[in-house]
């Protein structure tokens, strides 16, 4: 089982979304980060600023690891895409 740990501007973040929203990025976090080795939604990102990604509806929770404690650092929204996104 990992720790977990919320940096500032994440709480923020969280803060200032929809409660429905905050309460399943919650959720997910405590599901799929309290055991990496069977997490269905974190990828490893290369040559990025952090080193993990979780996937929560369309949102993105940015973290990285250290030393076996989950350091989460940034929340993003994904917005939908159409024909005047390109």
């Amino acid at each position: 089982m990992n720790d977990i740990q919320w940096k500032p501007k994440a709480l923020k973040q969280l803060r200032k979304m929809d409660a429905r929203d905050g309460a399943a990025i919650r959720q997910g976090v405590n599901t799929e980060l309290a055991n990496l080795q069977s997490a269905r939604n974190v990828k490893a990102l290369i040559n990025h600023t952090y080193g993990y990604r979780l996937r929560v509806g369309h949102y993105r929770v940015f973290f990285n690891l250290e030393s076996g404690t989950a350091c989460i650092v940034h929340i993003e929204e994904v917005r939908k895409r159409d024909e005047r996104t390109y």
